[in-house]
């Protein structure tokens, strides 16, 4: 017992090192394949036990039942729903094809197209995953026959994804606001101009990068105009992004009201407008959205 509580005793370590510690355990952890909510709880669980004594454990679990029981949190589901719905409808697909408007020309075209996407996407959805594997599907395989090198291609894929952390409506926000007990609306807010900073700086990279290696262009003959029947198509879903973050800009609704909103155009916009989407559909949306926040709440 006093080995166990020599070894598990962090004050006697200093905060420094009790921080260093847990960094390593959690990098070891994750290397070893085990499911990072697995991981973090596990790491969360020692190193507050070691810290604070037995006392930690219903000061977690009373931490988690008001993290979770606050209002806020129902937009977490509702714009992973959001997400799925427009996953399902194919507007994804819709959106690339349009984005040829502005890269074709270029060089690295279809990169610079997936970036495109990948900012627009993360101001749909804000999920992280599901945004990684879209571009993967969609841009991948094209970027791989037109010569682009392969990690060039991957790593556009995998950073473009990554924006949905920044552009909101990110969930990484949702869950750092109640955290910190911040403001989602003001994190939404003021993250996006540093969500497009990014972005644009990911459009620069890429395209010098292209210039340099001499990458072919994604040009299909016919100009503009064999592309403005795409781009008129894809203008509902160009909205969207414009609907969420205006609403929340000018304070018409809360972020929970807007996720609600969110779902309610989405289902518009994918049934009624574009007409790809159906019963089935939303039913398998409704069934990711359970697992998508199950993943999340854990």
């Amino acid at each position: 017992m006093d080995l166990l509580t020599a070894l598990f005793d962090f004050k006697a370590m200093g905060i420094e090192v009790a921080t260093g510690a847990m960094f390593v355990t959690l990098f070891l952890l994750l290397i070893t394949g085990m499911p990072l909510a697995f991981v973090t709880l596990l790491v969360a669980l020692i190193f507050a036990l070691g810290w604070f004594g037995p006392m930690a454990v219903p000061l977690i679990t009373s931490r988690i039942f008001s993290f979770v029981n606050s209002f806020v949190f129902v937009s977490v589901p509702m714009f992973v729903l959001m997400a799925a719905i427009l996953d399902r409808s194919g507007i994804a697909r819709d959106l690339f094809d349009a984005m040829r408007v502005v890269g074709g020309r270029l060089r690295g075209g279809i990169a610079i197209q997936t970036l495109l996407v990948a900012v627009v996407l993360a101001a749909m959805s804000g999920i992280i995953g599901g945004e990684v594997v879209l571009l993967g599907l969609l841009a991948l395989p094209q970027m791989l026959r037109l010569g682009y090198d392969r990690r060039l291609a991957i790593g556009v894929c995998c950073a473009g994804g990554a924006l949905g952390t920044m552009v909101p409506p990110s969930i990484v926000l949702i869950i750092y606001g109640l955290t910190a007990s911040v403001s989602i609306g003001d994190l939404f807010t003021a993250s996006f101009l540093p969500g497009v900073m990014l972005g644009l700086g990911m459009f620069t990279a890429v395209w010098w990068v292209a210039r340099r290696l001499g990458l072919p262009t994604a040009e299909v003959p016919g100009g503009f105009r064999a592309y403005k029947g795409e781009l008129v198509h894809a203008i509902p879903a160009l909205l969207m992004p414009i609907f969420v973050i205006g609403t929340l800009r000018f304070g018409i609704a809360t972020p929970t009201e807007v996720s609600v909103m969110a779902v309610a155009y989405a289902l518009f916009v994918s049934g009624v407008i574009y007409r790809d989407l159906t019963l089935r559909d939303i039913w398998k949306a409704m069934i990711d959205t359970g697992v998508m926040t199950g993943a999340v709440l854990i």
